[in-house]
């Protein structure tokens, strides 16, 4: 039970710095970057594949820690990053899972 509590508190700290990192990068009122950042996908791929496949409290709490601050942005922004590193996470788990 104080695992998960672990990994919302995680989560929420993540969403919370990734929410003041979006407003100090981004000043204008609407979504009008939409190109793919590059930096974002790896720390939401990294993030995620933590949070899903590390097996350690630590890591995962780490791992949605770096999950929660690319999904935290301001609305618009790090959307793609999310589903790229989602989509790439549950491959890894799938493939961790039936391969053994």
């Amino acid at each position: 039970m104080l695992d998960y509590m672990i990994y919302i508190l995680a989560f929420a700290v993540g969403s919370i710095l990734g929410l003041v990192y979006s407003y100090k990068q981004h000043g204008e009122p609407f979504v009008a970057v939409t190109k793919l950042n590059a930096p974002a996908a790896v720390i939401s791929i990294v993030g995620w594949v933590l949070a899903f496949n590390s097996g350690n409290v630590i890591l995962s709490a780490v791992g949605f820690i770096l999950a929660g601050f690319i999904m935290g942005e301001r609305p618009g922004y790090g959307r793609k990053e999310t589903a790229i590193g989602l989509i790439i996470a549950i491959i890894v788990y799938l493939l961790l899972r039936f391969t053994v």
